[in-house]
């Protein structure tokens, strides 16, 4: 289990996590692998959820959200205090957002003057202050509103069931206006083709269909981490809903994790609402399991 609580005032942090067995429920009562007995009462309890079967590290997840933001780093970058800074024309909170990459000091240097350098950033572009803030990387500040958990999903190629044969997807550098029509995606075309195609490293767009019906599409982008691990990042999955529960969904995946590990990737990625249990579900089939999660919070002073 990992515990989350609240810490009394006058500590650096405002709260802190534990990782170990759960031994007790009245008060909530964690073991944690040096033998330390973390005894919380119910209100201190910010949260309280089962792990995977290996623990996650904090540098796994650092390292995994580095490959994570080189897929998806909009069309302007800055670093603030530890924080990456992204814009992307306000298409999706990932490409404009700020996210805590730096490290232990990260947190600790987000003081006022971090505050009003990283609303100035967003501000001089048009855009909100948002936070996307993964387990354990970083926290919201006071006042500020957390939305949206999405959970990371990762897998080792090596374990995952890839399709035999030719692919049935096919490829292009670039989506089509077929695969941006099937995308749907609110906004300027040209913003949105500019935020997709935005990868350091390589990126690829799938498409089961012909030039008449397209069935299924999928944006798979090839990144390494800081520690040399080759990732492969699914995004933009989506079938057409008359086309769904016939396994296509596991077919675009399927021939999308390939592309990744005929590239040289040994693990793959997806970031999935909370909300999403028919996704979700579909990715366990596919071998992913929970990696961590993220929120994103918003600035209660506005953009």
């Amino acid at each position: 289990m990992v515990l989350r609580y609240k810490l009394p005032p006058g500590y650096s942090h405002p709260m802190t996590d534990v990782i170990g067995i759960l031994e007790g429920a009245d008060p909530i009562a964690v073991r944690s692998g040096d033998g330390r007995l973390v005894q919380v009462s119910a209100d201190q309890v910010i949260a309280l959820k089962t792990l995977s079967a290996r623990p996650i590290r904090i540098g796994e997840i650092r390292n995994l959200e580095t490959a994570a933001a080189a897929a998806w780093p909009g069309v302007e970058q800055a670093w603030i205090d530890g924080w990456l800074l992204r814009a992307g024309h306000g298409f999706t909170g990932r490409a404009n957002s700020a996210l805590p990459l730096g490290g232990a000091e990260t947190v600790a240097g987000f003081d006022a003057s971090t505050f009003e350098r990283i609303r100035q950033w967003f501000g001089d572009r048009g855009l909100p202050t948002l936070l996307l803030l993964p387990d354990r990387l970083g926290t919201a500040p006071d006042g500020w509103t957390s939305e949206k958990e999405t959970i990371v999903m990762a897998a080792d190629l090596g374990n995952v069931t890839l399709p035999l044969g030719p692919p049935v997807t096919s490829f292009a550098d670039r989506p089509d206006h077929n695969w941006l029509s099937t995308y749907d995606a609110h906004g300027d075309p040209a913003y949105v083709e500019a935020v997709l195609t935005a990868v350091v490293g390589s990126a690829t767009f799938g498409a089961i269909g012909n030039t008449d019906t397209t069935l299924a599409i999928g944006r798979a982008a090839l990144t390494e981490a800081p520690d040399g691990k080759r990732w492969v990042g699914l995004t933009g999955i989506h079938v057409a809903p008359e086309h769904r529960r016939h396994g296509i969904g596991s077919l675009i995946c399927g021939d999308l994790l390939s592309w990744g590990r005929q590239n040289g990737a040994t693990h793959a990625y997806l970031q999935v609402s909370a909300e999403n249990s028919a996704a979700i579900a579909l990715y366990e089939r596919l071998g992913f399991v929970e990696h961590h999660r993220y929120r994103y919070a918003t600035d209660p002073v506005g953009g």
